[in-house]
């Protein structure tokens, strides 16, 4: 059978568009199956969603509402699977954060909407198809992916678990700082990025609702669904790259962040002032701050106590969290070093590395959040006096 394609200036972008989607998914997969990857796989899982939900709109601009054969077919798969994109965002996430994740049987139900739609279509197909022969449930002419309690139902869902996701990603943050002195390499520039990439497209949703009165025709869709094609082609790029790239930044002492914050005991005002004399006297003797993998457990370890101890002790007593604890002796050591002239003989980058710093891009941070100014402003004030 001969089914074909208007290659309209609409239906084609769109298919640009797809077919990246499902190149990149495929590619993923691959990947994910070969370094065994859950977070390829899951990726890979949701650029396949992404594609499956802009192929209505693809093939209905190339014309396949308007022939009976291929307007069943869009009638009858559930191409637009939105209760399922949602959770899938979510299951991604929660792999990114914590490489060994694994979905809960508590979990589970997270995917009953999307199977009970799935349901509902199979219902559909067996009734108009293979019982009745005629339409029944499609009566109306109108694909059932595309109803307004459906499609607004998707839209409250992937709200719902990008909202989780954004939540999940801000206590893992919090917990890094208060786990190691090198958060900045861990908090995954790529996941900003990519839950950003999708909270871009929910407020654009909302911006088409509001600004384009036609916004129930099939028409009127185009720009949206444009703009979710060129979001999904931008998951799929950066996505399939940062999987390329990356590795495992968290080892395995902050594996489960959630936990370690869920663990943390109550330590007195005794115990408190006891220990901060502890934690200064590694710093000022042992110099740890120049370990630029240095973590709270390194610490624990070498004061032969617990993490819960010295992160409440730091937390409480010195008021920092431990990432800018530490580069705070960091910021210290490297102005001692240049007020003693060390920058005119080694790079200021050098420096840095030498005080525990682990890249320039994290050194120029911490020393402006501490000092209130850059590097180079702050030699230039030395030379000054």
């Amino acid at each position: 059978m001969n089914f074909p394609f208007g290659f309209g200036q609409k239906s084609s972008l769109l298919l640009i568009f797809f077919f990246h989607g499902i190149v990149f998914s495929f590619l993923l997969f691959r990947k994910g199956i070969h370094n065994s990857n859950k977070a390829s796989k899951w990726l890979s899982f949701l650029l396949f969603l992404c594609a499956m939900y802009i192929a209505p709109y693809m093939l209905g601009y190339a014309g396949w509402y308007s022939i009976k054969s291929t307007r069943e077919i869009l009638y009858f798969i559930p191409f637009m699977q939105v209760l399922l994109i949602g959770p899938v965002i979510y299951c991604y996430t929660k792999c990114l954060l914590n490489p060994d994740y694994k979905i809960s049987k508590k979990e589970w139900f997270h995917f009953i909407p999307a199977i009970l739609y799935l349901l509902y279509s199979l219902v559909i197909f067996v009734t108009d198809k293979l019982i009745l022969e005629e339409f029944y449930f499609y009566a109306d002419g109108r694909d059932k992916d595309l109803k307004k309690w459906y499609q607004l139902l998707g839209f409250v869902s992937i709200s719902f678990y990008l909202i989780k996701s954004l939540i999940a990603y801000q206590t893992y943050k919090k917990v890094i700082f208060d786990t190691v002195s090198y958060a900045d390499s861990i908090l995954f520039k790529w996941i900003q990025n990519f839950l950003f990439a999708f909270l871009t497209l929910i407020i654009l949703r909302i911006v088409f609702f509001i600004f384009n009165e036609q916004w129930a025709e099939f028409g009127s869709h185009f720009w949206y669904f444009l703009s979710f094609a060129f979001v999904s082609f931008y998951i799929g790029l950066k996505g399939y790259e940062n999987t390329i790239k990356s590795s495992v930044f968290v080892s395995q002492k902050i594996t489960n962040p959630i936990l370690i914050e869920e663990e943390k005991q109550t330590v007195t005002s005794i115990d408190i002032d006891f220990w901060k004399d502890k934690i200064l006297q590694l710093i000022y003797d042992e110099k740890v701050y120049k370990n630029p993998k240095l973590s709270l457990s390194d610490v624990a370890k070498l004061l032969e106590t617990n993490t819960k101890t010295i992160s409440s002790s730091i937390n409480s007593g010195f008021e920092m969290n431990f990432n800018d604890f530490i580069n705070h002796y960091r910021i210290e050591a490297v102005k001692e070093k240049l007020k003693n002239g060390e920058h005119k003989t080694s790079t200021l980058l050098g420096i840095a590395l030498e005080c525990g710093f682990n890249s320039k891009a994290t050194f120029n941070r911490a020393f402006k959040k501490s000092t209130g100014i850059s590097p180079k402003d702050y030699i230039q004030k030395l030379s000054k006096n």
